[in-house]
């Protein structure tokens, strides 16, 4: 990938070319974990405009309008999301295909979500790659483009082309860029902002890859009040405690110990940002026995204490909205 992986450094320019029948679904999975990582990671990591082809509003599946900033030609910047649906075939016209044509020489990455693989490989921006496409579409993916190598797989990276095969695949691939550019911490924090807790995923984690790293992460997060010694994690999660320490190594570049506190801190990130509960409180529902160990240790990872944090929120808020913060 190009000019996405800035260690947080730079803000990722997204242009979103949205044609008539795109879906909802798949445009929320997209920009919702993005606008997240901007909210958790207390800057503006992403910055995002709509397009279509021609300047007018897209119209989603299901009735939705979108006015976009601009039409495609004016727009330049480090990933373009091709997103259209299945209504895909209407657009292989030369207009849309040289505007892709001529986008490419300005975003540095091109991705085609849901079915936009296939107006990025009709357009000649997939030639030699290895591709994915919604599976519904693979064997007629194939078949049209012999020349590409053609995967069932959620989402594939392959140089600066990303494909990816569906709404829900969206939100994973997402995750998955916000791991590479900013860190797992980061995204693991988007992920669980997302996820009920309690909740078993129906697919597997993005931020935790290996099936032994979701059973320890599953094990940490009921077990957040009281925090269970590592041996115990690892018994728990039914295997030794180095094979424990080499998966979460492996998936999040931190120890088990590391990840823990992690989570634990989220955690008192989220009481202290929706909830009135007294500091007091957010610690002992955070593993942490009292409030002034909790703030130490929440200051050295967010740069600022629950109270701040809860400050920082009600200025956001709308004043009708503050009263009603439970």
């Amino acid at each position: 990938m190009q000019s996405l992986n800035n260690s947080g450094k730079a803000t990722t320019r997204i242009g979103i070319l949205l044609f008539d029948g795109f879906s909802n679904h798949c445009l929320a999975n997209t920009v919702e974990p993005l606008r997240a990582a901007n909210h958790l990671g207390r800057r503006v990591h992403y910055r995002w405009e709509y397009l279509t082809l021609s300047g007018a509003a897209a119209i989603s599946s299901s009735g939705l309008q979108i006015v976009p900033d601009g039409p495609l030609k004016d727009a330049a910047g480090d990933l373009l999301m091709v997103m259209p649906s299945y209504g895909v075939r209407s657009y292989l016209t030369d207009p849309v295909l040289r505007g892709l044509r001529s986008a490419s020489a300005r975003f540095a990455n091109l991705a085609g979500l849901d079915m936009g693989s296939w107006l990025l490989a009709a357009a000649g921006l997939l030639n030699g790659r290895i591709a994915t496409i919604h599976w519904e579409e693979l064997t007629a993916f194939a078949e049209a483009f012999p020349d590409l190598t053609v995967a069932r797989e959620r989402f594939i990276l392959d140089g600066n082309r990303i494909t990816c095969s569906g709404a829900m695949a969206s939100f994973d691939l997402v995750l998955h860029l916000i791991v590479q550019a900013q860190g797992p911490a980061l995204a693991l924090e988007v992920e669980q902002l997302f996820m009920a807790p309690g909740a078993t995923p129906s697919v597997p984690s993005v931020t935790a890859r290996t099936r032994l790293s979701r059973r320890a992460v599953a094990v940490m997060q009921d077990h957040i009040e009281t925090p269970l010694p590592l041996p115990q994690v690892a018994e728990a999660s039914r295997c030794s405690q180095r094979a424990l320490e080499l998966a979460i190594r492996k998936d999040f570049d931190m120890t088990p110990q590391q990840l823990y506190k992690v989570l634990r801190l989220n955690m008192a990130r989220r009481l202290a940002e929706t909830t009135s509960l007294p500091l007091a409180e957010v610690a002992l529902r955070s593993g942490y026995r009292n409030a002034s160990a909790m703030t130490r240790a929440f200051r050295e990872r967010f740069d600022m204490t629950p109270g701040q944090c809860r400050n920082h929120v009600d200025d956001q808020l709308p004043d009708r909205d503050k009263s009603d913060r439970t």
